[in-house]
C-alpha cells in the first residue's frame, strides 16, 4: 500500500514540475505577465508559474543558468549572451509578446509639459541641468534612471540618448516603481517609465523626435498609429530544449485573449 502511495506521490510532483514554470527579469515586462499567467492559471488549474523581476539582463543570465525557464525582456538579447548560450550546446528562440510606449515623467507639479529629443538628451547627460533652460522654473534638475541591467536603461540610452553616456553620478533605480515613487516625492525630477506604470502621481511629458515640430503624447493609441517614438518589443526568450513546456502559456499570451490582457494592462497588442 505505502509503494502505492509513495508512486502515485512521485507522479504528482513528477507532473507538477512539468506544469511548473518560472518567469524572470524585465521590469517593465512583469505586470503583463502576473495579469497573464493569473488568467493562465485560472484556466489550466494544474498549471503553476511564479514571477519575478530584477531586469531584462537578469532574466537572460538565469536563462544561461537553466534558473528560469522564461526570461521576460524589454530589450533584444544580446550577441554575446546568445553565443554564450550557443558555446553550451543549447540555443535560445525569442518571441515578441507586446509592444511597450515608453513615457518620460516629471512631478506633477512641473509646469514643463512638452520636450524635444535634443533636451532629453541634454538632461541625461548632464548638459542641461536646470529646468528653467528647458521654459521651467530656476529649480534644479534631478535625473532618475533604471539601472544597468535594466532593458529599458539600454533602450534609452540608445534611442533617446543616441548611445551618449548617462551623466556621472545620475540616480539609478532598481525597478520601474521606485522611478514613479521617486519622481512623485521630488519637485524637480524627470524620469522614464513603461506606459503601464503611468498614474496620477507623476506627469507624462509630450515628446518630439523632429526638432520640435511635432509633440505627442505618450499612450496607447498613438503607439499604435506611430505618431509616438519610443516604441519598442517586449520578449520572452526560451531554451529550445524547454519547448514543450513553456508553448503552452506563450501560445496563450499571443492569443485574442491574451492579447486582449496586454491591452488591459496598459501595452501594445502584436495585431
Amino acid at each position: 500500500m505505502k509503494r502505492h502511495v509513495s508512486i502515485a506521490a512521485m507522479l504528482i510532483a513528477m507532473a507538477f514540475s512539468l506544469q511548473a514554470q518560472r518567469i524572470k527579469g524585465s521590469d517593465t515586462v512583469l505586470p503583463l505577465s502576473q495579469k497573464e499567467s493569473e488568467q493562465y492559471m485560472k484556466e489550466n488549474p494544474s498549471a503553476r508559474l511564479t514571477i519575478t523581476g530584477g531586469g531584462s539582463g537578469v532574466g537572460i543570465a538565469a536563462l544561461l543558468s537553466g534558473s528560469t525557464d522564461l526570461a521576460q525582456s524589454s530589450r533584444r538579447i544580446k550577441f554575446s549572451e546568445r553565443q554564450k548560450i550557443q558555446e553550451s550546446g543549447r540555443s535560445v528562440r525569442e518571441v515578441v509578446i507586446a509592444y511597450d510606449a515608453l513615457a518620460v515623467v516629471v512631478h506633477p507639479s512641473n509646469k514643463v509639459g512638452k520636450l524635444t529629443r535634443q533636451q532629453l538628451e541634454g538632461i541625461f547627460t548632464g548638459k542641461i541641468k536646470n529646468w528653467k533652460e528647458v521654459g521651467g522654473a530656476d529649480m534644479k534638475i534631478v535625473p532618475y534612471s533604471r539601472e544597468t541591467s535594466s532593458g529599458t536603461y539600454e533602450f534609452f540610452k540608445e534611442v533617446v540618448l543616441s548611445n551618449k553616456n548617462y551623466m556621472n553620478g545620475i540616480m539609478s533605480m532598481p525597478a520601474t516603481g521606485a522611478i514613479i515613487q521617486s519622481v512623485s516625492q521630488t519637485a524637480g525630477a524627470i524620469g522614464y517609465v513603461g506606459l503601464a506604470y503611468l498614474n496620477k502621481d507623476v506627469k507624462a511629458l509630450s515628446i518630439s523626435f523632429d526638432g520640435g515640430k511635432k509633440f505627442t503624447a505618450p499612450s496607447v493609441a498613438n503607439a499604435k498609429n506611430k505618431s509616438y517614438p519610443i516604441v519598442r518589443p517586449l520578449y520572452y526568450y526560451y531554451d529550445t530544449r524547454s519547448e514543450a513546456k513553456v508553448k503552452p502559456f506563450i501560445n496563450y499570451v499571443l492569443s485574442e485573449k491574451g492579447q486582449g490582457i496586454v491591452s488591459k494592462v496598459g501595452f501594445i497588442s502584436i495585431k
